[in-house]
């Protein structure tokens, strides 16, 4: 079997930790910020991990993470 490729746009997105679970860089922190509580813009800084069905898919992406 040939190599797979890695999608790179998931690549840059996600990064699997050494656990095994799909780290990710939480939405909503882009624009229209002036609506959005300091608490609410504080918390979305921090990175998230995603579901086990969401993770499955995103590690069919990248084969070799």
């Amino acid at each position: 079997m040939g190599k797979l490729k890695t999608n790179r746009s998931a690549a840059k997105r996600f990064k699997v930790t050494a656990s095994g679970k799909v780290k990710h860089k939480s939405g909503y922190l882009r624009h229209l910020l002036s609506s959005k509580g300091r608490k609410r813009k504080r918390h979305l800084r921090a990175p998230a991990m995603l579901g086990p069905a969401e993770a499955r898919v995103v590690r069919a992406l990248m084969p070799y993470a």
